[in-house]
């Protein structure tokens, strides 16, 4: 696993150093700086990226929840504070957990751990797929995005044009839609459904793609044209 990059913020030097020790002890942890400054620590995470930020809530000029919220392509965060009515608002900003001093090892073990896990979701999240993999003629086709020219429904089945073949698929339009949207399919017609990144233009009646192909937009559909 890749080592989990962390900023600690507090501004009492004890708690300071304990997260230090803590971090030394914990493994797939670099902790990237510590501040007792919360404005500097602003200043350090617009310049670099974090994964993770343990931070104090109570400080001075700026707390830790003014902090997170304004800190750009927010991190995780654990807050480690003395006071516990602060977790509401805490939680509202999808902190990873909240620990109330003091803190054993045990506890922040825990809490690194979440952060971890979480971390590792995100990051399978994010890998997108260049290819989709389909039945047609009782073989599995893995054919790559990019060459895909678009998709036509026709009742219980879907014809799939690309750059080298059409295939022919059992399967409703709907479904496959809500499979693949996260690739980035986007549905224009009732009948056709193609590829955000293949549009080069479009007006009120028709789609052109980039292999020069125009296809009809449904009324139903131009919302999701203007969205994009």
């Amino acid at each position: 696993m890749n080592q989990l990059q962390v900023v600690g913020v507090d501004d009492e030097y004890l708690a300071l150093e304990l997260i230090k020790q803590y971090c030394a002890k914990t493994d797939d942890i670099k902790l990237l700086a510590t501040y007792s400054n919360p404005k500097e620590a602003m200043d350090f995470l617009q310049h670099n990226e974090a994964d993770l930020l343990i931070l104090d809530i109570n400080m001075p000029g700026i707390n830790g929840i003014e902090l997170l919220q304004n800190t750009h392509n927010k991190p995780l965060c654990i807050f480690i504070t003395a006071e516990e009515q602060h977790a509401a608002k805490a939680f509202e900003l999808d902190v990873v957990d909240y620990l109330i001093k003091p803190i054993s090892f045990e506890r922040f073990e825990k809490a690194i751990t979440k952060a971890k896990e979480y971390h590792r979701f995100i990051k399978s999240k994010n890998i997108v797929e260049d290819y989709i993999m389909f039945k047609s003629d009782n073989i599995v086709n893995k054919v790559k995005l990019d060459d895909i020219f678009w998709i036509e429904g026709f009742g219980e089945y879907l014809k799939i044009v690309s750059r080298y073949k059409k295939y022919m698929v059992l399967e409703r339009m709907a479904k496959f839609e809500e499979m693949h949207r996260h690739l980035g399919f986007i549905r224009i017609h009732k009948s056709y459904l193609i590829l955000k990144s293949h549009i080069v233009s479009f007006n009120s009646r028709m789609v052109q793609l980039r292999d020069g192909k125009e296809l009809p937009i449904g009324r139903t559909y131009k919302n999701n044209l203007k969205e994009i």
